[in-house]
């Protein structure tokens, strides 16, 4: 009898003691790893979906339309004097042609919500 309490308090030890270490990997993962593999994918995607005549930023902040587009390395002409660059593709840090459809979107969507609120508020002042 005297051994199965001393094998509950060290099976109770080892869960208090291990316990806390298992729920901050959890919370690490769910904290730091995972939304930093999501914001990985995200840019991986953007990357892939690249097409000629996209203005893009590079990670050093230069910015051009992509001219030629291989598997691994794009071609952007930028300046006033249409100085082309060959790129590789991890270094393209934003898709500007994207961001700008999407905020333009985004604010068409909001005009609308807004219109819709503007509708209600004089259908209930009549």
């Amino acid at each position: 009898m005297a051994e199965n309490a001393a094998k509950q308090s060290t099976a109770m030890t080892a869960l208090t003691t291990f316990g806390p270490l298992i729920l901050i990997a959890v919370i690490f993962y769910f904290l730091l790893i995972r939304p930093q593999k999501k914001k990985d994918n995200e840019a991986k995607a953007m990357r892939e979906n690249i097409q000629i005549g996209d203005e893009i930023m590079t990670i050093g902040g230069i910015v051009g339309l992509v001219v030629r587009k291989t598997e691994d390395t794009v071609v952007i002409e930028t300046g006033g004097d249409k100085s082309k660059l060959r790129i590789k593709m991890w270094a393209i840090q934003e898709n500007i042609t994207l961001t700008e459809k999407a905020n333009a979107a985004k604010a068409a969507q909001q005009a609308e919500r807004m219109e819709m609120l503007r509708q209600k508020k004089e259908n209930k002042k009549k």
